[in-house]
């Protein structure tokens, strides 16, 4: 049996990188999935590609009306809603955190933060209604080993915001995770190193000891195992996907 079989998964950020390969990656274990993105047309590419079992949903994650009308869309369609994916993410280019304006520091806050507060607050009483359910937040190492630090900073809310949902929502049988991705190909990649050119992206691969950059695959594999039953004992951890860049 599929690992995610008769789940309804909503993913985040899931027209394009890490959110595109989890969306899919589910969807190949059985999972339903609602590919929710601010980029219609990328939502749209990656739901035609699973087929019969994805929905895409153009969604603005920063604001409640929006985060809204994807709950009841989905509810709508599916009928449920088992695993919630908030992996929709913005950053500043790395540089000095004095350059940063003060609207790029608010929408940092808004897509990195604020989302999980309104996913929480729409998602929590449907699986508590159906018995339990998982919330899986793509954090960062950058939460972990700060060098970016307005987003660094999100993450690292993003990473606290996980564990204490954790503990708070266990009762009702919610299983509350994050994943601490290190950089990988995706169209944020060039906003973290500053500039991406062949001697950036070598010192970036040096400093992870198993000397490449993540795939989405990675990250889409790691948040179908928390998804599972196979991890129904694991709540509260910010797990590292990074190829030992944080030891």
């Amino acid at each position: 049996m599929a690992r995610l079989d008769n789940k309804v998964a909503i993913v985040t950020g899931a027209g394009s990188g890490f959110g595109e390969g989890i969306a899919k990656r589910f969807a190949e274990e059985g999972a339903r999935v609602v590919v929710a993105d601010l980029n219609a047309k990328g939502a749209e590419r990656v739901a035609d590609e699973i087929g019969a079992a994805a929905l895409a949903v153009r969604t603005d994650v920063s604001q409640r009306t929006e985060f809204d009308e994807l709950i009841a869309t989905t509810m709508d369609t599916f009928g449920s809603i088992d695993i919630m994916v908030n992996n929709a993410g913005f950053t500043h280019r790395n540089g000095d955190m004095l350059t940063v304006e003060e609207d790029v520091f608010d929408l940092i806050t808004a897509v990195n933060m604020k989302a999980i507060y309104h996913a929480a607050r729409t998602v929590v009483p449907i699986m508590e209604a159906q018995g339990g359910g998982s919330i899986i937040t793509t954090a960062s190492t950058a939460g972990l080993r700060p060098r970016l630090t307005w987003y660094n900073a999100s993450k690292g809310w993003a990473i606290t915001a996980t564990k204490s949902m954790a503990v708070e929502l266990a009762p009702k049988n919610i299983r509350v995770n994050c994943l601490c991705p290190v950089a990988g190909e995706t169209g944020m990649l060039a906003q973290f190193m500053g500039e991406d050119t062949p001697e950036m992206r070598a010192k970036f691969r040096a400093s992870i000891p198993l000397g490449r950059l993540s795939t989405p695959l990675d990250i889409a594999n790691a948040a179908l195992w928390l998804a599972s039953d196979e991890a129904a004992f694991i709540t509260g951890v910010a797990l590292e996907v990074d190829g030992g860049r944080c030891i």
